[in-house]
This record gives structure tokens, sequence and C-alpha cells, in this order.
């Protein structure tokens, strides 16, 4: 048995989840996610509690009773709670700044590079050189956080970039001039 799908999800109150035709609706307090369950694995919604069933002990239906059950949590947290990533800006005159809703990156190229948000995505700018994504969808929030981060990715020679909050960067020893 799946140690991650046997345990059953607690639903809080406020947070609303229904099935229907093999689509999972979760609504709560920050807004509503929707997603499709695999034929393969049942769902079952009963007095305050989701439970996930596989029929089999088949590698691919293992998989996806972990699976299936992670993501139904991460839409439970992210509803209740939603989700956040930090990126900081290394390097010297890199700094970050909103303009509306879009993110304007100055990173050391020529140009600024402006990044427009995905519906349900909030950008928000602590300082110069931090910034936050944020939102209820978490395979989202990491994915626009990760393009984001692809802009100009930490480099290990002087650890210059866009990287995650506490984010280690191997640094690297550079060349050495010949005595």
């Amino acid at each position: 048995m799946s140690r991650v799908g046997k345990n059953p999800i607690e639903i809080p109150s406020g947070v609303n989840v229904t099935l229907k035709d093999g689509m999972l609706t979760v609504k709560g307090p920050k807004g509503e996610l929707t997603r499709p369950i695999h034929q393969d694995v049942t769902v079952s919604v009963e007095d305050g509690k989701v439970t996930v069933t596989r029929p089999s002990d088949i590698k691919s239906h293992r998989a996806l009773h972990g699976t299936t059950r992670a993501n139904i949590q991460n839409m439970v947290t992210g509803v209740t709670d939603g989700f956040k990533k930090s990126l900081e800006l290394i390097g010297v005159g890199y700094k970050v700044d909103l303009s509306g809703k879009n993110l304007i990156l100055n990173i050391g190229y020529s140009h600024q590079v402006a990044f427009i948000p995905p519906d349900g995505i909030t950008f928000e700018v602590a300082t110069a050189t931090a910034l936050s994504v944020s939102g209820i969808d978490k395979q989202l929030v990491g994915q626009v956080a990760a393009k984001i981060r692809e802009v100009r990715p930490p480099e290990p020679y002087k650890g210059k970039g866009i990287r995650y909050a506490g984010e280690y960067v191997r640094r690297k020893a550079g060349k050495t001039a010949k005595a």
C-alpha cells in the first residue's frame, strides 16, 4: 500500500470538494481548482474526508495512487492557504519592479525583460532584489517561478542571476594566472 496514498485528506471547514464525471472540484476561501481524476484510481468524498484507493498493486496503479492523493491535498491546501515561492536577484545593478501586474526585470541585458503573470498568479516585490510568486495552484506557482529563474539562472563563477530564496549555488574557481 502506498504510504502517501493510504492517508485520508481532511477537508477543512469552508472548503467544498465535489466529484462529478471524473472531475474533482475544490472550492475554498481563496478560489476554486478543478482537476481530472485518472480512471484507474477511485476517489471518494465522505464525512469530511477524501480517500483515494487503487484497484491493484501493479506499478502504474501504485504510482497513480500516491500522486493523485498528493495532488488533491495540494488543491485543498491551495484554496485554504495558497502557495508562495520567493526569488532573489544577485548581481550589480540587478533589480525588479512591478508595472501594474507585470514584472519588469533589469538583469544585465541591454533591455528590460517584462513578465506577464498568467491567471491566478500574483507577484509581490519586497525589495528591489527580492520578489515572490503566489497563487492557489502549486504546479502553476512553481512553473512561473521556474520561468522567471530561467531568464537569468545563477552562474557558478560569481553567483550572479536569479535564484530561489535560500538556494545554494555551488561556486567554481575561476582561471588562475601562471606565475
